[in-house]
């Protein structure tokens, strides 16, 4: 039996290890299963006292859930989802149901690795044969102009080397339907919020991001902001608003819990060209997802530097940990109703501008030069779009440690001058409601 790993893929298309698995069990006459686990670890509290995954992606997360199995047993393959550690649940399975072959994206920063480690090292593991498949790339690593190892320091390099030989992989299709009998019995309910430690809530009507979770909704996004509105047609020019749904993609929640992959979006933008417009805001998107692989490969080359204080480039400043400095910035209580403001909304949504991310990172690690990982941690802890790559390779390039050689400092009052010139961002989240 063939058993589908799931992390962050969260998909039915173009999905990797989905179709091999699928591909071999009809060649060998085999069955297929698919899993997930709510690893109790990604639920707890970190070294600084945040929740890993907080209520707002945690919900986006079982909502994604939610799709994920209904998709699959269209294919009438059965997601088990299981709130327990994986080291735990897959040698388990593997005696339980005879899984000789394990399909799984590959991960490569350090939870993810440590979790894996201890999956394959398990009794009962040695016999078990991993199938493992780099899916969360725009430019597969064997399609980079140059060895992952020799990645450019700076994005720009990055960038025209990549222009210069550019090949981006065709998406696949959903896999064909398994045999009935391939579908196992029911399984469980999915958890609830409460079942993973966590308070139910209602969304907050302001939020920029009131989108549900799963591969169905971020098709339906994509529907709406390329082909209903053509809104990908202004995406440069209005990608550092503030208010409201239609000022950027906000394809990146989807991104990055893979229910969405980056090559489905850039055969999107392919096809707009095409048949609508194309154009340097219709470029900048595919330049985004350029930055999203940059970090890829940012954390694939150095490894767990990217989560030291000195950062990738080893550069020491005088940090802090002060803890009311720490609260002001979270509870939006700082001297810049820009930066408040911003807090704000993150707190209240798990969701943030990216104009506004780079302004609150500034603040916080240069101009009160607190240590920049836990503010790195609190993203993680908040954010619906968090994933580790982009998360900690921006913080870094915020605060002086990671792939920019200019000392970054924003003027804070400038930009919110220039990108909230009449208030009206700031009224809307520091006005009591």
């Amino acid at each position: 039996m063939n058993l589908v790993w799931f992390r962050n893929d969260l998909r039915t298309t173009d999905n990797t290890a989905l179709c091999a698995a699928c591909d071999d069990a009809r060649r060998r006459g085999r069955q297929v299963r698919a899993l997930y686990c709510l690893d109790p670890r990604q639920f707890r509290r970190d070294q600084y006292g945040f929740r890993r995954t907080g209520k707002f992606r945690a919900r986006f997360l079982l909502q994604t859930l939610a799709e994920l199995r209904a998709q699959l047993a269209s294919l009438n393959i059965t997601l088990m989802v299981r709130h327990d550690y994986p080291e735990t649940v897959i040698p388990a399975l593997v005696r339980k149901a005879g899984i000789t072959d394990l399909y799984l994206q590959h991960e490569w920063t350090r939870d993810d690795r440590r979790v894996e480690t201890a999956v394959m090292r398990a009794e009962g593991m040695a016999l078990v044969t991993p199938h493992r498949s780099f899916d969360q790339f725009l430019l597969h690593p064997d399609d980079l102009p140059f060895d992952p190892d020799q990645l450019p320091r700076v994005f720009t390099q990055f960038r025209k080397a990549c222009e210069t030989d550019w090949q981006v992989r065709d998406t696949l299709p959903r896999p064909p339907p398994m045999p009935r009998e391939n579908q196992a019995a029911v399984c469980a309910l999915l958890p609830t919020l409460a079942d993973l430690g966590l308070e139910e809530f209602t969304p907050d009507p302001r939020s920029a991001f009131p989108f549900d979770g799963g591969e169905l909704a971020a098709r339906q996004r994509i529907q709406e902001y390329f082909w209903d509105t053509e809104n990908l047609a202004r995406y440069k020019h209005t990608r550092n608003g503030l208010i409201g749904t239609e000022y950027s993609s906000k394809l990146s929640p989807w991104l990055a819990n893979g229910s969405l992959s980056a090559r489905q979006v850039y055969q999107q933008v392919q096809e707009f060209e095409r048949d609508v417009i194309a154009n340097e805001d219709t470029y900048w998107l595919v330049f985004e997802l350029l930055w999203r692989d940059f970090f890829r490969y940012v954390s694939l080359k150095h490894g767990d530097r990217i989560f030291q204080q000195d950062g990738i480039l080893q550069k020491q400043y005088d940090w802090h940990r002060d803890p009311q400095e720490l609260q002001r910035w979270i509870s939006g209580k700082t001297e810049y109703d820009f930066v408040n403001a911003n807090m704000r909304e993150i707190a209240a949504t798990g969701w943030m501008s990216n104009r506004g991310r780079q302004n609150v990172a500034s603040y916080f690690a240069r101009e009160r030069q607190q240590d920049w990982r836990i503010g790195a941690a609190y993203f993680e802890s908040v954010l619906l779009d968090y994933d580790v790559h982009s998360n900690y390779g921006n913080w870094m390039y915020c605060s002086g440690v990671g792939n920019d050689p200019r000392d970054r400092h924003f003027n804070i009052d400038s930009q919110a001058e220039r990108y909230d010139p009449d208030g009206t961002y700031r009224r809307l989240w520091l006005t009591d409601r």
